[in-house]
């Protein structure tokens, strides 16, 4: 029973963390006014345990617990998606976004993982110490 625990603990902290992560890509891509498509907990292939959708993002959680993700729209692979990129780009789009936007917008989850680590590295010292 100690080992399920120790399992749902580990399970919980771990989503946690990708939560904050992917709110550090979501977040900045609001502020400049990006579309935000899907914001998922764990990946949703074949089907999503559960997902609602809230204008025009889709937020759910996925089947395969192996991480998370935030599709933004305009984000796309050049050699994958041609069609997509022959298009002109839209407002929403980030490709259509100015350089230093889309930087803030792809190292938002980095920066939330560096301050929390900060931060809880800062609570340790100061309650052990």
């Amino acid at each position: 029973m100690d080992y399920l625990i120790l399992g749902a603990q580990l399970i919980l902290s771990l989503s946690i963390l990708i939560i904050l992560h992917e709110m550090g890509h979501f977040l900045p891509a609001r502020w400049f006014k990006t579309r935000v498509e899907k914001f998922y907990l764990f990946f949703d292939w074949p089907k999503s345990l559960f997902k609602v959708k809230k204008g025009d993002t889709e937020y759910g959680i996925g089947m395969i617990p192996l991480g998370g993700y935030v599709k933004i729209s305009g984000m796309i692979d050049e050699s994958m998606d041609k069609e997509q990129m022959a298009l002109p780009p839209q407002p929403w789009e980030f490709r259509s976004k100015p350089a230093w936007q889309r930087l803030i917008i792809m190292i938002g989850g980095v920066t939330v993982n560096l301050i929390l680590g900060m931060l809880i590295y800062a609570m340790v010292l100061f309650f052990f110490f």
